[in-house]
């Protein structure tokens, strides 16, 4: 006898790492309601897409994306299309006017309602944006068993001027300690060996939460890197100003802590950081950037920079590629401002030329690269640790996988992905390592 056919899903994701786990929770809850993932938009019977609004680009993206899906629609009117995260919670008020195939919209407080929405044969389309629940209630469904995100906090209490993220995500809420550590100890037992934990701000976690389920974000490090089965942590996003000296003990005495910080810019104009609202200057971060290669000297450093905001001028630029050339970044995540609607930054005056931006890109990306790529011969002939994630991308006859300084790395060996190799490196670009495994080394 035939087994009944199981419904198929698609998801599309746009945007940061925080998006990518509540997709997971997505994947997992829809595993829980007898669905099966689908290759392709074309075999689904149910297209999702989780949004992201933190820049124009992926707006654009996205709205291209969901246009195949009315196609799709037209075609196969049972086709259920939902659009979740950022975007959906930015746009709420005229969701359903503006793409009226849409069926269900959702914010990121809002994954669990996609349940109830399917479980109800409902006939009219419906939108959930209340700031409620933590994805990480749901269940998931990783793309690899031995890495996992931890979503320890969510919502953001800062007020810079160019991000959208207080209004999609709220304000900040963490999650009780007791809760993510047992949460931990299930993902060891079921072979994760690295975790990343997830917020907005993640090292204010904790302030918000009372008695004894209230750690700080490094007695939450520590508790972690105390968990057998736990060989890596890292973490995302942080924020200059709650980058403490606590935190970087952990980083120095942490066996499973990695050495890599990302610690965002933004600007190195003290002028240009204040109309941010980043609540911090030029000499706080290097301050900062002193301490933490004072406690751990071979740390991998990197970060975000906005090009273009409103008003900066070419000394004001200046300071910024000062500091991007004192720091040495291992890498940095560069994006022209656009503004979003909204923020108090989207109303500054004194745009910037688009041709002005563009030349100062490729200015700070020539600088980026280069001191990258210096950074990155410190590991030429040495040996670093690999968490190996399966065959390179761009040669199938070779291995890659993740240094703890978060660097990509090609290697040549036969190692399986999950298992941790000491790979001796032979070259370097700005963002690769090259290398062969040592076979004597293997563990996993």
């Amino acid at each position: 006898m035939d087994e009944p056919v199981s419904k198929r899903f698609h998801v599309t994701t746009f945007g940061c790492q925080m998006n990518e786990h509540d997709s997971e929770r997505m994947k997992g809850m829809l595993g829980t309601l007898g669905y099966r993932e689908s290759a392709t938009r074309e075999d689904a019977d149910l297209i999702l897409f989780n949004t992201c609004s933190i820049r124009e680009a992926a707006d654009n993206r996205f709205i291209a994306h969901l246009g195949e899906a009315k196609r799709l629609k037209a075609e196969s009117p049972g086709t259920v299309v939902g659009v979740g995260g950022c975007w959906a919670q930015s746009v709420k008020d005229e969701v359903f006017e503006r793409f009226p195939f849409v069926d269900v919209a959702f914010g990121p407080g809002q994954i669990h309602k996609l349940a109830e929405f399917i479980a109800s044969d409902a006939i009219t389309a419906q939108g959930f944006f209340e700031f409620e629940e933590f994805a990480g209630h749901l269940p998931t469904q990783r793309d690899r068993e031995f890495q996992a995100w931890l979503q320890i906090s969510q919502g953001c209490n800062c007020v810079c001027s160019y991000c959208i993220v207080p209004s999609t995500r709220g304000r900040e809420r963490s999650r009780p300690a007791g809760e993510l550590l047992a949460e931990v100890q299930t993902l060891a037992a079921d072979g994760v060996r690295e975790v990343t934990l997830l917020g907005q701000n993640v090292n204010s976690y904790g302030r918000d939460l009372r008695g004894e389920d209230r750690l700080s974000f490094a007695e939450l490090l520590r508790a972690i890197d105390a968990i057998d089965g736990i060989e890596r942590i890292r973490y995302t996003s942080p924020h200059p100003k709650d980058i403490r000296e606590d935190v970087v003990a952990a980083h120095a005495e942490c066996p499973a802590v990695c050495e890599h910080i990302h610690l965002p810019l933004q600007s190195g104009s003290s002028r240009i950081l204040k109309a941010m609202r980043r609540t911090y200057n030029r000499q706080r971060y290097m301050d900062r950037v002193a301490m933490i290669r004072e406690r751990v000297p071979d740390v991998a450093l990197t970060t975000d920079i906005i090009v273009g905001f409103p008003g900066e001028t070419e000394a004001d630029f200046e300071e910024t590629l000062e500091v991007v050339d004192e720091v040495g970044y291992d890498g940095a995540f560069t994006f022209v401002f656009s503004p979003r609607r909204g923020t108090l930054a989207a109303e500054l005056e004194g745009a910037l030329p688009h041709p002005v931006k563009k030349e100062r890109m490729a200015r700070l990306v020539e600088l980026v690269q280069r001191r990258a790529k210096e950074r990155s011969q410190r590991f030429v002939g040495r040996d670093v640790e690999v968490l190996v994630e399966g065959p390179s991308r761009t040669d199938p006859t070779r291995l890659r996988g993740r240094s703890r300084h978060n660097k990509a790395v090609n290697f040549e060996g036969t190692a399986r992905p999950g298992e941790l190799v000491e790979v001796e490196v032979s070259s370097a670009s700005s963002q690769t390592l090259l290398g062969a495994e040592r076979l004597l080394s293997r563990t996993g």
